[in-house]
């Protein structure tokens, strides 16, 4: 009886030892936060990547961008 409690001991520290040595998830799996932007024109917000950017403002879209320089 004390044979197969040792047996199980240490079996579940060998299983806790192996489960914490995982890798952790690869960078590619992380998701990464982008700078979120205004338009000028009409106030939506958007990732700064998606926008059009006119001087120094940004807009969601070309129609927008006109619509401001007129």
């Amino acid at each position: 009886m004390s044979r197969l409690i040792f047996i199980i001991a240490l079996a579940a520290v060998v299983y806790l030892w192996l489960r914490s040595r995982r890798r952790p998830a690869s960078p590619t799996d992380k998701i990464t936060a982008e700078d979120m932007v205004r338009c000028a024109q009409c106030g939506v917000h958007l990732p700064k990547g998606e926008s059009i950017k006119s001087g120094e403002r940004f807009f969601c879209s070309t129609e927008d961008r006109d619509a401001y320089h007129q």
